[in-house]
């Protein structure tokens, strides 16, 4: 079965056009609701969650109208982080979740990400299946056994606790000044409760969402506002977080950025030396710099590679039963705490090996040297396949054999951006840095 509609990471889109419209969000509630309520005798349940996005209100609504339309029971969440969904979907017995949010991207965007019962992102299998349903239509539940739907207004304190369960039994944050950075997302209220209760010296920023300031100039995927905050402040260390709050970013005292690598470089070996690490493996994909890989072999350790995708760092750590993966994007996935990527967890760990060491977040931050490496992204034309194309695929060859020895070459389609993504590391910069313009030269004559 084809899956047309779901990317690397739920369905995403601009809101208000296809497939991100309210019409669509309907189908896919509907879809949903049958493809879970197998049992049509028996009481089901939904929890949905959402970011900060305006649009959020509007899918919401759809969503909830599709899914009670089959006779699912639907428990609306309000604003939490996407690692909360997947935490209250067990924690609440539902058959399934669904988190509305577009994660890092702007406030123009919005996405559908699902969970299944046991709080993990949904197969491969079973988004086309659903996919499929949403082709064919969907026969509505009798009248008699159309759904209900509520809000629970305790949801993001069952999650506040579950994140404060994973900061070590004896340990507090007295002492440290933490910037934490919300990028006006899901998180706004969460994390810096969390800080505050576990003791930190809180400076916030990006916690006044107002539905169009998602990501804007804050956040994972902007660390320049939360570095120069660390600067000013004279702060211990910053915390950032994009807009669903399944990804972090560390900055150390001196505004400095250690990005996913290196936080998974820490607690692989912390967690490795105190016989926590499950078979001696770190999942990670195949964007994590080449510097990690060496250090983990330099200690005994291995690197498992997957495809870009948290939902596919996660279906390797459940193959191989790891409990420790991510990728170099920010997604810590720790599966002694969460079903997914949980940025303010990541964020704690870090803290609390600064609390244990007393050493300062400059040092725990650098792990390795990283490999140089350089990425650059080209927007190409929806319905246009320029990897495709002989040029591009001569150009690739071309640059394959400059880094021949030297380095890699990677290339992909984003999974939830009309965008080529072409990546190379190489210790000679220079050649690295042919390699991947002659690429990206290539796909834009393409398109």
């Amino acid at each position: 079965m084809t899956r047309d509609l779901f990317g690397t990471d739920g369905v995403r889109g601009r809101a208000n056009t296809h497939p991100m419209t309210a019409e669509m969000a309907l189908k896919l509630g509907a879809a949903a609701g049958r493809y879970f309520r197998k049992d049509q005798s028996a009481a089901h349940r939904v929890v949905i969650g959402k970011d900060t996005r305006l649009s959020g209100y509007m899918f919401e609504s759809a969503l909830t109208a599709g899914l009670t339309s089959t006779g699912m029971n639907v428990l609306l969440l309000g604003p939490v982080p996407t690692p909360a969904v997947g935490f209250l979907t067990t924690s609440m017995r539902a058959d399934f979740g669904i988190m509305i949010s577009a994660s890092h991207n702007p406030s123009q965007d919005n996405g559908i990400k699902f969970f299944g019962a046991d709080g993990f992102k949904l197969s491969d299998e079973a988004e086309a299946e659903i996919e499929q349903l949403v082709e064919l239509g969907v026969r509505p539940a009798k009248a008699e056994h159309i759904g209900r739907a509520r809000r629970i207004d305790d949801g993001r304190f069952r999650y506040v606790e579950r994140a404060k369960q994973s900061f070590p039994h004896g340990l507090t944050l007295n002492g440290l000044k933490v910037v934490i950075d919300c990028a006006n997302g899901a998180s706004y209220a969460t994390a810096p409760e969390v800080l505050w209760e576990l003791g930190a010296d809180t400076v916030q920023i990006g916690v006044e969402p107002n539905g169009f300031n998602i990501n804007d100039q804050v956040g994972s995927t902007h660390v320049q506002t939360a570095a120069a905050k660390v600067l000013s402040e004279g702060a211990d260390v910053g915390i950032c977080l994009d807009g669903d709050a399944d990804r972090v970013m560390i900055i150390d005292e001196k505004g400095q950025v250690a990005d996913g690598d290196q936080i998974m470089a820490l607690l692989a070996d912390r967690w490795a030396r105190i016989g926590r690490l499950k078979n001696d493996a770190l999942v990670a994909t195949v964007m994590s710099n080449l510097g990690l890989e060496r250090f983990l072999e330099g200690r005994g350790l291995r690197l498992e590679r997957t495809a870009v995708g948290d939902r596919y760092v996660v279906e390797r750590m459940r193959q191989g039963n790891w409990n420790l993966g991510g990728e170099q994007s920010g997604h810590i996935v720790m599966t002694d705490y969460a079903t997914t990527g949980d940025g303010l967890i990541a964020g704690l760990q870090f803290l609390a090996a600064m609390a244990e060491t007393g050493q300062r977040a400059s040092t725990l931050s650098r792990s390795f040297d990283t490999v140089p490496q350089l990425l650059k992204n080209v927007r190409f034309e929806k319905g246009t396949t320029p990897l495709d194309t002989d040029g591009v695929k001569a150009a690739i060859r071309d640059a394959e054999a400059k880094l021949d020895g030297n380095g890699r070459l990677l290339i992909r389609k984003s999974g939830t951006e009309p965008l080529i993504r072409v990546m190379a590391e190489s210790e000679d910069a220079a050649i690295m840095e042919r390699a991947v313009d002659s690429v990206c030269e290539a796909v834009e004559s393409a398109t």
